[in-house]
């Protein structure tokens, strides 16, 4: 199948099929020059039929965005005499697609760049919408830019080289679209066979990114919803790093759900996916990460509360309120 995003930094299709990978040279532009950025963790059990690309790998995870591994990476596509009408891949996870993507918008003064996610989290949310990023200074994501890529290749297949725990740390990017737009997509975790709606979790989800990125592509205002489970999340995964980003977006998440119906629902679908629930980090140091949230304004910081499935809410919290928040 072929989903197109249309924003005002251009349009691109993202195409979504088992064993699209066989036959990738068939949708890559002609007469360009690639290079693939990946890990080895990826290139343990995966690989790209170009030969003539050449290939630069990164430390896996969050390690790779760092300032240190973007300059050598610039270095590496100098070194390749890389144009501007020459091509890079982000071959991997979301660590992956952050960092090739920055890259890309940089050099030269912004070159094109392909997406070709090969885990569920970057499947259902890092590939599309156009968010680039490294880490700086232990706050997460905090010097990126807006680049979209000018296409996404999503292969199926490369999930079944999932280990359980990356998988559910994955999905758990899948809950939070149900849960912010998506009663239905929600519902599909909550039926006992819904390991065979994959094909459908990840569709859902992607339609619903699409339909808030087009609409707000720069996060002015309803992209926000996006970041429902975040504010806590990412905090998590810089006091917590033995978490995944999964992981610490459903502990989130948890966290930013008042009604107890709806957080009942969504604890059986963690506990399901045998995600954590509670994140015992020091909530003064939870509060204290927040403070420098790149969401944060003046004394405050935008939060997305769900009460009631499918319908998200966004508020602005003082830091009075996180801090609060932080201890319950």
């Amino acid at each position: 199948m072929e989903i197109h995003i249309q924003t005002a930094a251009g349009a691109y299709p993202v195409l979504l099929e088992a064993g699209l990978i066989k036959h990738i040279k068939e949708y890559l532009p002609k007469g360009k020059r690639f290079v693939i950025v990946t890990d080895e963790t990826v290139l343990s059990h995966a690989s790209l039929p170009l030969a003539s690309a050449a290939t630069f790998i990164v430390p896996s995870g969050e390690a790779g965005k760092s300032l240190t591994v973007i300059e050598k990476l610039l270095m590496f596509l100098l070194d390749q005499n890389i144009t501007r009408q020459d091509v890079v891949i982000a071959f991997g996870g979301g660590s992956i697609s952050d960092l090739t993507g920055f890259a890309a918008s940089i050099y030269m003064r912004g070159i094109q760049w392909i997406s070709i996610p090969t885990t569920m989290l970057a499947m259902v949310d890092a590939a599309i919408g156009g968010k680039t990023a490294i880490d700086f200074h232990h706050v997460k994501n905090s010097i990126g830019t807006f680049w979209p890529p000018m296409l996404v290749c999503m292969d199926t297949d490369f999930l079944r080289s999932l280990s359980p725990r990356l998988m559910s740390a994955g999905l758990a990017e899948a809950v939070k679209a149900g849960m912010i737009r998506d009663p239905e997509l929600f519902a599909l975790f909550e039926k006992e066979n819904y390991m065979n709606h994959m094909h459908e979790i990840i569709e859902r989800s992607l339609y619903v990114k699409k339909s808030i990125v087009e609409q707000d592509e720069r996060e002015s205002g309803l992209r926000r919803l996006l970041n429902f489970g975040h504010t806590f999340g990412h905090a998590y995964e810089i006091l917590q790093p033995h978490y995944m980003h999964g992981e610490c977006i459903g502990m989130g998440m948890m966290k930013m759900v008042d009604h107890p119906e709806t957080k009942g629902r969504l604890q059986k679908v963690l506990e399901r996916l045998h995600l954590p629930l509670y994140c015992k980090a020091d909530p003064e140091q939870v509060a204290a990460v927040i403070r420098h949230d790149k969401k944060a304004e003046g004394n405050g910081v935008y939060v997305v509360q769900v009460n009631h499935i499918g319908m998200a809410e966004i508020k602005r919290w003082t830091f009075q309120e996180i801090e609060k928040r932080a201890r319950t």
